[in-house]
């Protein structure tokens, strides 16, 4: 399978849009995913992205344009490239009557997927859901329980592509560490995934790019490295006695607050000009806090690109 798709992105859209009468949910989106890399779907409620997954899984048709998975058309090839992925969605709809084994083995049949059932079990140790928990009905599954069983139906096939939405939602800490190791894991297999999260910290510890929606258009597009360079880290300076000097800033410097012992900053770019001036200060310490990620995501989600 690898040889097959090897030439092709595992996702590619092409002016993407959908509307629903005169509401417009997605618009003119072109985004392309490369092989091997995690990358963060982002915006806020409504802003575009279970409308953009489900049009990838074919379970919506798109207003205008196009979108693939590894050479596939997700609506004239809909089978196919929905064999290649595995596939989280932010609530799983299923027959409450069926075990938990049931699940898995009727979704890996829906999709044509062969089971590895080593990894499936490797899976259950690794999220913590025994053979017993698989006997029981869905209907008896916790919250917790059941999104377990959906990140194991996802994986269980290891497919080359994996879309998740939101899927630590509900989970506790420790398993969500549990589903970051296997996303590392997958990583380093050459696997690709998309991934959907309001958790920004998560985003920032696993995703290696963000495509970030706000009202149905991309705004943003960059690896987390670069959106981190975009923000201001906070810097503060202690003195060992009173400093009556005011500072003198170069652009993109800023003050936030200033006494006669601690200077707190806004500092972006470089730190040269700001030691230079300080060189001939009593400075006791310098604290600086790198920039985090929600400092510049905000900024986007609320008011779109300046």
């Amino acid at each position: 399978m690898k040889s097959s798709i090897a030439a092709q992105s595992p996702i590619s859209i092409y002016g993407i849009t959908k509307r629903y009468g005169s509401l417009t949910a997605v618009s003119n989106l072109h985004l392309e995913v490369n092989e091997g890399e995690i990358l963060g779907f982002l915006g806020l409620n409504g802003a575009g992205k279970t409308t953009s997954i489900r049009i990838l899984l074919d379970l919506l048709r798109p207003t205008g344009g196009r979108a693939l998975i590894f050479g596939h058309d997700c609506q004239a090839e809909g089978l196919q490239a929905r064999s290649l992925t595995g596939y989280l969605p932010g609530e799983m709809g299923i027959y409450s009557d069926l075990t938990g084994r049931e699940v898995l083995d009727f979704l890996a049949g829906l999709n044509r997927q062969t089971v590895n059932k080593q990894y499936r079990q490797e899976l259950q140790e690794r999220l913590e859901l025994p053979d017993r928990d698989l006997r029981r009905k869905w209907r008896e599954y916790s919250t917790g329980m059941k999104r377990k069983l959906g990140l194991i139906q996802a994986f269980q096939a290891d497919p080359p592509l994996l879309i998740l939405d939101e899927p630590t939602e509900g989970l506790d800490p420790l398993m969500q560490e549990s589903f970051y190791g296997i996303l590392a894991d997958v990583q380093r297999r050459g696997r690709t995934v998309f991934m959907s999260s309001h958790v920004l910290s998560e985003v920032e510890r696993v995703c290696d790019r963000i495509a970030l929606l706000r009202k149905g258009e991309l705004v943003l597009l960059s690896t987390v490295e670069d959106i981190r360079k975009l923000a201001a880290r906070r810097v503060r300076v202690f003195f060992t006695e009173d400093v009556s000097l005011k500072p003198v800033l170069t652009p993109g410097h800023e003050v936030v607050e200033i006494t006669p012992r601690v200077w707190s900053l806004r500092v972006e770019g470089l730190l040269g000009p700001l030691m230079n001036m300080l060189a001939a200060l009593p400075v006791k310490d310098l604290e600086i806090e790198e920039p985090r990620l929600e400092d510049v995501l905000i900024k986007y989600y609320r008011e779109g690109p300046q």
